[in-house]
């Protein structure tokens, strides 16, 4: 097939050097490709190699604590993916012996393995003809076939998956779909793509229509949601309030109290609010300093201020005091260490 080989003659020549294509250790492709969702090779390349340097082995990951796990992870976000990774990683050793499921469907069963990563894994590490279709597959498949169906649907997700395994070499599946990952990402990007240098310009439909800014297709646009957090770095002595969070998306990570409110408060307000009122019940405290920003995820944006304040014997249920010093030993949000590394600056 002409695009495949097309895909494949681009790679050989744009290829780029990275540690995860050198193995077919399935360990080190299943945490390389953990790593990459929703992460640049750039940023993810240097976790790589950190987790391979504290884990060399799954067996090594499944041993470490949560904690250690997390604050490996910190910085890259969704840490779904982290406790979902030591959560595996201790599955496969307690129920298979540390070895990997050389199979895509028994792949599918363990936690935090999607079809794509399956696909990966199945593809790089057991050369098994399962092609991979994550957003550069999507962008690049839809350009060059117009396909318009949406990819964030039922229809459309089943569209994909089949376009992609049909295009899908059997005897070379690894070398293509690493192939058409590279090509997405460097080629076909989804705001600059390099069209007029492209090796499909002959058989693209978008480009052929010059409408290639319009694919692929979606359907649901992201709801943002606005929160405004209130932290509270309570000190004493040197020490400082945390607790680690049990729910959300920062489940495992430690974190200072915190007030949310529905609406933006000046500092004034938020100063003579109950909320803050009621933690303080007959507690003396001194407000030190503020510090305010918006932290922007996918699906939110965080309006938070950090307050420093000074309080003495005060006690929160369920949270602890360590010493501020020792705060950097603990695994915390990226919105939580953006705070901190003000702190360390002053």
């Amino acid at each position: 097939m002409i695009f495949s080989s097309e895909i494949i003659k681009w790679y050989s020549q744009n290829k780029r050097d990275l540690p995860w294509r050198k193995t077919t250790d399935p360990y080190k492709i299943w945490l390389s490709e953990i790593i990459l969702q929703q992460t640049r090779v750039n940023q993810g390349l240097s976790y790589y190699l950190t987790f391979l340097n504290e884990f060399p082995n799954i067996h090594q990951l499944a041993l470490a604590k949560e904690d250690k796990v997390l604050k490996l992870w910190q910085g890259l976000g969704y840490y779904s993916r982290a406790r979902n990774l030591h959560y595996t990683a201790k599955y496969i050793v307690d129920y298979f012996d540390g070895e990997f499921p050389k199979n895509y469907s028994d792949l599918l069963l363990l936690r935090g393995i999607g079809t794509y990563t399956a696909a990966a894994i199945s593809s790089f590490s057991f050369g098994l003809p399962h092609a991979v279709v994550d957003g550069n597959v999507i962008r690049v498949i839809s350009r060059v076939f117009g396909i318009k169906t949406p990819f964030d649907t039922g229809k459309g997700r089943k569209e994909f998956a089949i376009t992609s395994q049909k295009l899908l070499p059997k005897d070379n599946s690894a070398v293509y779909n690493q192939a058409i990952m590279d090509f997405g990402s460097i080629q076909c990007k989804p705001h600059t793509p390099n069209c007029l240098i492209c090796c499909m310009q002959h058989i693209c439909v978008a480009f052929k229509n010059n409408n290639v800014r319009s694919f692929p297709v979606r359907l649901k646009k992201n709801k943002i949601k606005k929160r405004y957090l209130h932290y509270l770095m309570i000190e004493e002595n040197q020490k400082v309030l945390i607790k680690k969070r049990n729910t959300g998306i920062w489940q495992g990570l430690y974190e200072f109290p915190y007030i949310e409110f529905s609406k933006s408060l000046t500092d004034l307000e938020f100063i003579n609010s109950d909320s803050l009122k009621q933690l303080f019940i007959k507690k003396k405290f001194k407000i030190c300093s503020s510090f305010s920003f918006k932290h922007r995820l996918s699906h939110q944006i965080i309006n938070v201020t950090f307050w420093y304040i000074r309080s003495k014997e005060i006690k929160i249920k369920g949270f602890k005091k360590i010493l501020l010093k020792n705060i950097s030993k603990y695994p915390v949000s990226r919105l939580m260490e953006k705070y901190l590394n003000t702190i360390n600056k002053n």
